[in-house]
Protein backbone atom coordinates (compact mmCIF):
# COMPACT_ATOMS: atom_id res chain seq x y z
CA UNK A 1 0.00 0.00 0.00
CA UNK A 2 1.38 3.31 -1.34
CA UNK A 3 0.47 6.01 0.92
CA UNK A 4 1.39 9.04 -1.10
CA UNK A 5 1.06 8.17 -4.73
CA UNK A 6 2.37 11.73 -5.88
CA UNK A 7 5.64 10.58 -4.42
CA UNK A 8 4.99 7.10 -5.63
CA UNK A 9 4.68 8.78 -9.36
CA UNK A 10 7.43 11.16 -9.35
CA UNK A 11 9.85 7.92 -7.71
CA UNK A 12 8.93 5.92 -10.79
CA UNK A 13 9.53 8.26 -13.30
CA UNK A 14 13.02 9.40 -11.25
CA UNK A 15 14.18 5.66 -11.03
CA UNK A 16 13.11 4.79 -15.16
CA UNK A 17 15.04 7.53 -16.57
CA UNK A 18 18.26 6.38 -14.22
CA UNK A 19 18.03 3.31 -15.36
CA UNK A 20 17.08 4.73 -18.94
CA UNK A 21 13.90 3.12 -19.61
CA UNK A 22 11.78 3.50 -22.48
CA UNK A 23 8.42 3.99 -20.91
CA UNK A 24 7.76 3.30 -17.03
CA UNK A 25 4.16 1.85 -16.19
CA UNK A 26 1.98 4.18 -13.09
CA UNK A 27 -1.13 2.70 -11.31
CA UNK A 28 -3.78 5.39 -12.65
CA UNK A 29 -5.74 8.11 -10.77
CA UNK A 30 -7.18 10.97 -11.83
CA UNK A 31 -4.65 13.14 -10.47
CA UNK A 32 -2.07 11.36 -11.77
CA UNK A 33 -3.69 11.83 -15.27
CA UNK A 34 -3.68 15.53 -15.16
CA UNK A 35 0.18 15.63 -13.81
CA UNK A 36 0.55 13.05 -16.97
CA UNK A 37 -0.67 15.63 -18.97
CA UNK A 38 1.23 18.63 -17.46
CA UNK A 39 4.39 17.09 -18.24
CA UNK A 40 3.47 16.24 -21.77
CA UNK A 41 2.02 19.89 -22.28
CA UNK A 42 5.30 21.55 -20.87
CA UNK A 43 7.40 19.07 -23.67
CA UNK A 44 8.84 16.98 -20.29
CA UNK A 45 7.45 13.41 -21.27
CA UNK A 46 6.69 12.26 -25.62
CA UNK A 47 3.47 10.53 -24.70
CA UNK A 48 1.12 9.17 -22.37
CA UNK A 49 -1.24 6.94 -22.63
CA UNK A 50 -4.31 5.94 -20.26
CA UNK A 51 -5.60 2.27 -19.80
CA UNK A 52 -8.27 1.09 -18.39
CA UNK A 53 -7.81 -2.81 -18.64
CA UNK A 54 -7.76 -3.39 -14.96
CA UNK A 55 -9.80 -2.37 -11.72
CA UNK A 56 -7.80 0.78 -11.24
CA UNK A 57 -6.40 1.52 -14.91
CA UNK A 58 -2.57 2.00 -15.86
CA UNK A 59 -1.49 5.41 -17.21
CA UNK A 60 1.84 4.74 -19.64
CA UNK A 61 4.45 7.33 -19.55
CA UNK A 62 7.13 7.40 -23.00
CA UNK A 63 10.16 9.12 -21.31
CA UNK A 64 11.64 11.78 -23.26
CA UNK A 65 15.69 12.29 -23.87
CA UNK A 66 18.26 14.14 -25.63
CA UNK A 67 19.23 13.05 -28.75
CA UNK A 68 22.82 13.01 -28.69
CA UNK A 69 23.51 13.33 -25.51
CA UNK A 70 20.99 11.04 -24.07
CA UNK A 71 20.30 12.91 -20.64
CA UNK A 72 17.01 12.87 -19.74
CA UNK A 73 14.48 15.84 -20.63
CA UNK A 74 13.46 16.10 -16.78
CA UNK A 75 16.68 16.97 -14.64
CA UNK A 76 14.44 17.16 -11.57
CA UNK A 77 11.72 16.04 -10.04
CA UNK A 78 10.89 17.08 -5.80
CA UNK A 79 7.94 16.40 -3.86
CA UNK A 80 7.56 19.77 -1.82
CA UNK A 81 4.28 19.26 -0.22
CA UNK A 82 4.04 15.23 1.47
CA UNK A 83 1.55 13.80 4.05
CA UNK A 84 3.49 14.77 7.07
CA UNK A 85 4.18 18.44 5.80
CA UNK A 86 1.07 20.15 3.72
CA UNK A 87 2.56 23.14 1.33
CA UNK A 88 0.06 25.79 0.71
CA UNK A 89 0.45 29.07 -0.86
CA UNK A 90 -1.28 32.15 -1.79
CA UNK A 91 -0.95 33.42 -5.52
CA UNK A 92 0.84 36.06 -5.00
CA UNK A 93 3.43 34.04 -2.93
CA UNK A 94 3.95 31.11 -5.56
CA UNK A 95 7.59 30.97 -5.98
CA UNK A 96 9.11 30.75 -9.49
CA UNK A 97 11.02 27.28 -10.57
CA UNK A 98 14.59 28.04 -11.60
CA UNK A 99 13.85 31.68 -12.32
CA UNK A 100 10.60 30.92 -14.57
CA UNK A 101 12.43 27.92 -16.65
CA UNK A 102 10.90 25.00 -14.53
CA UNK A 103 7.27 24.28 -13.36
CA UNK A 104 5.72 23.91 -10.24
CA UNK A 105 2.33 21.61 -10.14
CA UNK A 106 0.18 22.91 -7.70
CA UNK A 107 -3.39 21.41 -6.81
CA UNK A 108 -6.09 24.49 -6.69
CA UNK A 109 -10.03 24.44 -6.27
CA UNK A 110 -10.07 24.91 -9.33
CA UNK A 111 -8.12 21.76 -10.14
CA UNK A 112 -4.63 20.61 -10.86
CA UNK A 113 -2.82 23.20 -12.67
CA UNK A 114 0.84 25.05 -13.08
CA UNK A 115 2.45 27.44 -10.74
CA UNK A 116 1.65 30.27 -14.07
CA UNK A 117 -1.53 29.00 -14.50
CA UNK A 118 -2.06 29.61 -10.92
CA UNK A 119 -1.14 33.14 -10.97
CA UNK A 120 -3.12 34.14 -14.32
CA UNK A 121 -6.17 32.83 -12.72
CA UNK A 122 -5.93 34.15 -9.66
CA UNK A 123 -6.12 31.05 -7.48
CA UNK A 124 -3.68 29.50 -4.54
CA UNK A 125 -3.59 26.12 -2.99
CA UNK A 126 -1.43 22.95 -2.46
CA UNK A 127 2.37 23.01 -3.92
CA UNK A 128 2.34 19.09 -5.21
CA UNK A 129 5.88 19.29 -6.89
CA UNK A 130 8.78 20.90 -8.62
CA UNK A 131 9.97 19.89 -12.23
CA UNK A 132 12.91 21.24 -14.14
Amino acid sequence: MVTDPIADLLTRIRNAQMARHRIVEIPASNVKKRIAEILYDKGYILKYKFEADSKQGLIKIALKYDPITKEPAIKSLERVSRPGLRQYSKPADIRRVLNGLGISIISTSKGVMTDKEARSQNVGGEVMCNIY
